[in-house]
């Protein structure tokens, strides 16, 4: 009997993109349901009681929730294509800890660049760059954070790097000059095959992005 994977997810999310990302580099075969975040459907309250936020893959009628918890789930589901962790311990120790790095550090600036104007939006470019330069070191002369295999932090940072031109745009400031390694692995992600099929149009990205601004900064 096939197995029966459902995403609940919602299109712009950099977070849903991360679990898009990682079934499509495991070749799995899924159903999107997208979410009105605004209007929550009963199916995710139901397989999100607690934290009721997209992802949850729903996988033979069982959720699993939170996006990089997902992911992992995917590489230990189907382990037998395209690994997403490395097999040495250490490594994925290491992995695990940049990615808790990346939503730790990253998350809250990067929201801060559109949800915010004036000394405080000045603040979170200067800690959302400083927190990139910090990754950039850490990627070093690699292509791909996972050495020369796109991998675990890699698909963790390409629901980021979706909303670069976003960030810029509405922070008016360019990532290129800061952070020019991590730009072309950035670039290198985002012409991944898994990743163009699950990533929209920056352009759509921009326009909710404005919109949202709108909100938030009235």
């Amino acid at each position: 009997m096939a197995d029966e994977v459902i995403l609940l997810d919602y299109w712009p999310s950099p977070f849903g993109a991360r679990a898009r990302i990682a079934l499509r580099e495991k070749g799995v075969e899924f159903e999107t349901r997208e979410e009105n975040l605004r209007d929550k459907s009963p199916l995710l309250l139901q397989m999100n009681p607690i934290h009721k936020k997209i992802p949850v893959l729903i996988h033979n009628g069982k959720p699993v929730c939170e996006s990089m918890n997902v992911v992992q789930y995917i590489d230990e589901v189907w382990s037998d294509r395209n690994p997403i962790l490395p097999s040495d311990p250490y490594q994925r120790a290491q992995a695990r800890f940049w990615v808790d790095f990346v939503d730790t550090k990253l998350f809250e600036p990067a929201d801060k660049l559109w949800q915010t104007k004036g000394e405080e939006q000045e603040t979170a470019k200067k800690d959302y760059i400083e927190a990139l330069k910090i990754l950039e070191s850490e990627l070093g002369d690699k292509p791909y954070f996972g050495g020369d295999t796109f991998g675990f932090v890699d698909i963790a940072m390409t629901g980021y790097y979706s909303w670069f031109e976003a960030s810029e745009k509405l922070g008016n400031f360019s990532i290129e000059p800061e952070c020019p390694i991590l730009m072309a692995s950035a670039k290198r992600c985002l012409q991944r095959e898994s990743v163009v099929k699950s990533l929209h149009d920056s352009e759509k990205i921009l326009e909710l992005a404005y919109q949202l601004r709108k909100i938030y900064c009235v």
